[in-house]
């Protein structure tokens, strides 16, 4: 589906307004579509419901609810690369998918890191026992490549139409709570965290029915999900876009070899462009990987992502002398697996009563 195919001005309004910010209360479509209409685009609760549920049905959205922070929740994840020679990239392919703990991977264009996937675990020292069992059926290295500070993590696609900016938030309304320091998940939290992974059931009471299928309060569950928004282990509660299917279809990851010195100064910087969805510090590999810093890119054309790079390429100017050896774009050509990181061992790992 292109950007262009089968989304009216409607369908456009919904999708820039509410990849965040959906109300947290037992009837959210009712206050969601009013703040819609306070901006101009003519809705009711109940056909910003259907315009929702058709959406998911049809893959402009791959689900409607809470974007969980697998990191606040539990256990680890690492990036890893990897060199597969193209006389076996197949075999290479099956043996890294093989692994179960593989969440996704991707071909990306590189004269020799071509494999690029993430490693998800409940348990951090899992990590190297996976890395070393992929290095011994491959034959070929793995390059660890663990984030070291995150400066934003921030997937957002916008289209052309009524609120271009996304500025629409109603994540205000629902109950008051206080965040705790715990950070661990009480059995019940961990049903919850399992049970919202891939979406809210798109409903009139989409809250109501999870504590329904949980055997829990409602309130309970409005209370939990805004604490975990306040406690960064939700980011954001709203329509999760299919930016494939919104024409997104350039995925750039620029990599830099930043100043160390400097890496607090730029990193903001760069994570405050607004087309960049993510935006890591990680580790280099002397003689193989010299880049410590990356942006993650989207873009609808070649030329679009060429505009974009060229803006982080501006901000890194602004602080150190630049060269063609000092960064690199990798697109994703293929995807070779995505299944998603399993949070639900990484929950129960680290479970416990409080």
């Amino acid at each position: 589906m292109s950007e262009t195919a089968g989304l009216d001005r409607i369908d456009r309004a919904v999708i820039n307004a509410y990849q965040g910010g959906f109300p947290v209360v037992e009837e959210p479509f009712g206050p969601a579509a009013a703040a819609l209409r306070n901006r101009g685009v003519e809705i009711t609760a109940g056909e910003l419901l259907d315009r929702v549920r058709t959406l998911e049905e049809n893959g402009t959205l791959t689900r409607f609810g809470a974007l969980i922070n697998a990191a606040a929740i539990g256990g680890a994840a690492t990036l890893v690369a990897m060199h597969a020679p193209e006389d076996r990239f197949e075999e290479i392919k099956e043996q890294v998918n093989g692994h179960r703990e593989v969440a996704h991977n991707y071909r990306r264009e590189h004269p020799h890191l071509n494999m690029w996937f993430v490693v998800s675990v409940a348990d951090s020292d899992t990590i190297g026992r996976v890395l070393g069992e992929i290095e011994a059926e491959t034959g070929q290295e793995t390059y660890n490549l663990p984030k070291r500070q995150e400066f934003r993590v921030e997937a957002k696609f916008y289209l052309e139409g009524p609120i271009p900016d996304g500025d629409v938030d109603r994540s205000d309304l629902g109950p008051t709570v206080e965040p705790t320091e715990s950070e661990t998940l009480t059995p019940d939290e961990r049903d919850l965290v399992v049970e919202i992974q891939d979406g809210l059931p798109v409903t009139a009471t989409p809250y109501a029915d999870v504590a329904e299928r949980l055997g829990v309060d409602t309130g309970w569950v409005l209370r939990t999900m805004k604490r975990f928004d306040a406690e960064g282990k939700v980011r954001r509660v709203g329509v999760i876009p299919n930016h494939y299917a919104l024409g997104y279809t350039e995925n750039g990851m620029t990599v830099w070899d930043v100043p160390d010195e400097l890496l607090d100064a730029v990193g903001p910087e760069v994570a405050s462009l607004p087309f960049v969805t993510h935006c890591y510090e990680r580790p280099r590999h002397e003689g193989v990987w010299p880049y410590n810093f990356f942006a993650m890119t989207h873009g609808r054309s070649e030329a679009e992502s060429e505009r974009r790079i060229g803006r982080i390429e501006a901000v890194m100017e602004e602080h150190f002398e630049v060269d063609g050896d000092d960064w690199a774009t990798l697109f994703s050509t293929e995807i070779l697996k995505k299944t998603g990181i399993r949070l639900g061992e990484r929950a129960e790992a680290n479970t416990g009563e409080r």
